[in-house]
């Protein structure tokens, strides 16, 4: 069995004294983990960082066996964050997420093509934290667990539109959720486009969307597998919490 693509590096881990297994996510073969002879050596652990874009062939004996890969690098995302810890932290954030919720070996083609997008622009774009989360609300659409937020779940009004029942996943009006607010997520209104035209979100509004994609990934694809949120999320949402309480930083 053998195959080859480009793809993402989603993670990397050291197997033995030289090798390593990565993941890779590929628009035609999914997530696919194999392992990388001499991958933990120097020369190519620079490659195998969460982020890049690397050519990958895989070899097997049985299409159900773990496999090799042989990696040729094409794009080094991670460097060129390397002086943007929020960036990086963004990057290796998506790539995490990805890592823990797709199903290895189904390709999601929507998901590789706006995560190729969204690490592509990242360096070079002020509010990619609002692009991330719309990626997020998207990976849960493609899985099934789509939220709608195109009207009230109560009323049925598209109007004033600005929290989200963690029960159905449907957006809910000011007034109409006025008297179970504290039971309810905070809707930002960049997820409604309310904001594109006037200013870029704030970081509290970025955080409210993290914090409303977390919940649906938690509940909805994470725990039910026995796994939780990745630690690279975690990060992330403490460097932003760090830029709300120092906002001139």
């Amino acid at each position: 069995m053998e195959w080859a693509e480009e793809g993402i590096i989603l993670a990397t881990r050291p197997h033995g004294e030289a090798a390593a297994i990565i993941d890779v996510l590929t628009r035609d073969h999914g997530r696919h983990a194999g392992l990388v002879r001499g991958g933990n050596a120097r020369r190519l652990r620079a490659v195998l960082e969460p982020g890049n874009q690397v050519h990958v062939r895989w070899r097997a004996r049985l299409a159900d066996h773990l496999g090799t890969f042989t990696v040729e690098p094409v794009s080094n995302r991670a460097a060129a964050l390397i002086g943007n810890p929020l960036g990086l932290a963004g990057l290796t954030s998506a790539c995490a997420v990805a890592q823990v919720s797709l199903p290895e070996r189904a390709p999601h083609p929507p998901v590789y093509d706006s995560l190729t997008f969204l690490l592509d622009v990242l360096p070079d774009l002020d509010d990619w934290g609002a692009l991330l989360v719309r990626w997020e609300l998207g990976l849960l659409d493609a899985l099934g667990f789509g939220l709608d937020l195109s009207k009230c779940a109560a009323t049925g009004s598209p109007e004033d539109l600005v929290y989200v029942s963690p029960r159905t996943g449907r957006a809910v009006s000011r007034a109409a959720g006025a008297p179970y607010q504290d039971r309810l997520l905070p809707l930002p209104a960049f997820l409604l486009g309310a904001q594109m035209a006037a200013k870029p979100p704030t970081a509290r509004e970025i955080d409210d969307g993290l914090a409303l994609t977390g919940f649906f990934l938690s509940r909805c694809l994470l725990e039910p597998q026995g796994r939780k949120m990745p630690p690279a999320r975690h990060r992330l949402r403490d460097r932003l919490g760090k830029s709300l309480k120092n906002p001139a930083d």
